[in-house]
């Protein structure tokens, strides 16, 4: 593997790693502008810019955008988060230029006509219908909004339908001009790719932008809070989240650690205590979520309407369990389904590049993989123990509910168990 990177004169980053045997690449470019960069008055517009750059430019039309990928058998797409929107490629190795002149292109010069952003407009809207219509995809939403009330990092993405029917072509083009500038984004492309190539590929494209302040986002504060929804669904679903480290954070990987142990497979506590021992659901997990500043511990259950209370309450003792007797065994097995994960996923071109990107925007470097992997086998049983009972005991919680969910317990009901 070849690692390189560089920095253009206005500030534009780029990392490339050339990955031998492979005859495609994955290229993309990753734009610090994502929900918590946007005011209340904007919610959901970064997800609607996505959505426009692919809706033609003054070179290409939207069907042609897809063509001259699609032509070459590649593939196109982007996603919007909360920190960063992506826009990126996988092409043949023969084709990374034309892939990056794409992507180019629909950054740089998007129409942004308004024939096509009503169009487009009613796709959102549709896509906020049915998020809605999903309980096991807005619970989260709700339960994001209830840990961090009142502020971007607690808003959906998707945003309301009520902002997202009154975004115009002034509005779309004022949140590029604030945010989509040189030093918000960062090039990183993987596989069969030629890093001088790919510099000069950019100096072309994009070494003429103007710098930019950087935005400075507000510091996420996690509160908690609790949120029911009552509909006559078939489950009751429940979703229950703790305030976690960030990415940045020197405990990050026991609380990665601690997640996989407690619901991140088959063998987790959860799983095994609550759907294999005593049948109360069929889907149960816990999972540790980062940002910059901070994280999320969330775990989450499918269930009926009667047997949510049990399992709610053997949940927050499953929790206090782990403090207690978290087994060597168990945290070397979610040591090893961690580093495991990161491994199989550096073998895709596409998590590679998408590894070095989210890399370089929270450190603006990229640490060696064996760094990471010496931070994942240094997490030992006592730093999961010690993090299991700050989780059980004090970290502020958060609880969202939906379905037939009259009968779960309260947040303060599970805080009083927690404390028992």
């Amino acid at each position: 593997m070849s690692l390189n990177q560089h920095r253009l004169s206005n500030g534009f980053r780029i990392v490339t790693e050339h990955m031998p045997g492979l005859a495609s690449a994955s290229i993309g470019i990753w734009v610090t502008a994502g929900g918590r960069h946007e005011t209340p008055q904007q919610n959901g517009i970064a997800h609607f810019l996505e959505h426009m750059a692919f809706k033609g430019t003054s070179k290409r039309s939207s069907l042609q955008i897809a063509e001259a990928i699609e032509d070459v058998g590649g593939y196109i797409n982007a996603y919007t988060s909360r920190e960063v929107t992506a826009y990126y490629v996988r092409v043949l190795e023969n084709d990374v230029a034309l892939g990056l002149d794409v992507i180019a292109d629909i950054l740089r010069d998007p129409i942004l006509d308004p024939s096509e952003i009503e169009v487009e407009r009613g796709v959102i809207l549709q896509e906020i219908g049915q998020a809605l219509d999903t309980p096991d995809d807005v619970i989260f939403d709700w339960l994001q909004e209830e840990a961090y009330p009142d502020q971007p990092m607690g808003r959906t993405i998707l945003g309301l339908s009520e902002r997202v029917s009154n975004f115009n072509r002034e509005d779309l083009r004022s949140f590029i001009g604030d945010h989509y500038g040189p030093e918000q984004m960062i090039l990183s492309a993987a596989g069969a790719v030629n890093h001088d190539e790919i510099v000069k590929l950019a100096e072309a494209l994009f070494g003429d932008m103007t710098p930019k302040p950087m935005f400075q986002v507000d510091a996420a504060r996690f509160q908690g809070g609790e949120t029911r929804h009552i509909k006559p669904l078939e489950q009751a679903h429940f979703a229950l989240g703790f305030e976690s480290p960030g990415y940045r954070a020197d405990d990050i990987y026991v609380a990665q650690i601690y997640a996989s142990a407690l619901g991140g497979g088959m063998s987790s506590r959860l799983f095994q205590e609550i759907r294999e021992n005593r049948g109360l659901c069929y889907t149960i997990f816990a999972s540790a979520g980062a940002y910059a500043d901070t994280g999320m511990t969330t775990i989450y259950a499918g269930t009926s309407a009667e047997q949510l209370p049990e399992l709610a309450t053997i949940t927050v003792d499953e929790m206090k369990r782990a403090a207690s007797d978290m087994s060597p065994a168990e945290v070397a097995r979610a040591r090893a389904q961690m580093k495991a994960g990161l491994l199989m996923g550096l073998e895709s071109p596409s998590n590679r590049a998408e590894r070095l990107a989210r890399l370089i925007q929270i450190w603006d470097r990229i640490p060696p993989l064996e760094e990471t992997v010496a931070q994942i086998d240094a997490v030992t049983t006592g730093d999961v123990r010690d993090f299991a009972e700050t989780m059980a005991l004090a970290a502020p919680a958060a609880l969202a509910l939906y379905g037939p969910v009259e009968a779960a317990p309260t947040l303060a009901a599970l805080q009083e168990r927690r404390a028992a």
